[in-house]
C-alpha cells in the first residue's frame, strides 16, 4: 500500500509539470507539439539520472525510485498524446512533421536517458 502511495504522488507532481509545459509550449500555430517533446526528453534525462544514481552503490530506496521514476516519470512523459498527435499529423498529410516528431522524440530520447546514466558518473 505505501508503494502505490509513492507511486500516486510522484505520478500527480509529474502530470501536473507535464499539464503546465504543455500549455506553455503547445500550441496550434507552431505545428510540433513541442512541449510534449521537451516532457518526453527531460523525463528519458530523469529517468536515466534516477536510475543510473540509484545502480550507483544502492544510493537510493526502493521508495525514492518508486517515486521518482515510477511515480514522476510515469506521470510526466507520455507516449499516449505523442502517439496521438502523430495520429493528427498522418490524419492532416503532413507527412514531414510526422517523421521528424517520431524520428526526433526516439533518438533525442534515448541520448537523454544516455545522458542521464553518464551524468551520474560526476555525483
Amino acid at each position: 500500500m505505501k508503494s502505490l502511495l509513492f507511486v500516486f504522488i510522484g505520478g500527480g507532481f509529474g502530470s501536473v509539470l507535464r499539464f503546465l509545459i504543455g500549455k506553455w509550449l503547445n500550441n496550434s500555430e507552431n505545428g510540433i507539439p513541442y512541449g510534449t517533446f521537451v516532457a518526453n526528453i527531460l523525463g528519458s534525462l530523469f529517468i536515466g539520472f534516477i536510475l543510473g544514481y540509484a545502480a550507483k552503490n544502492n544510493a537510493l530506496s526502493q521508495n525514492h525510485t518508486l517515486l521518482l521514476a515510477t511515480g514522476f516519470c510515469g506521470g510526466f512523459t507520455t507516449f499516449s498524446t505523442f502517439a496521438y498527435e502523430n495520429h493528427i499529423f498522418l490524419k492532416s498529410g503532413d507527412f514531414t512533421s510526422f517523421a521528424f516528431y517520431t524520428i526526433a522524440s526516439f533518438v533525442v530520447g534515448f541520448l537523454a536517458v544516455f545522458a542521464g546514466m553518464y551524468l551520474v558518473k560526476f555525483i
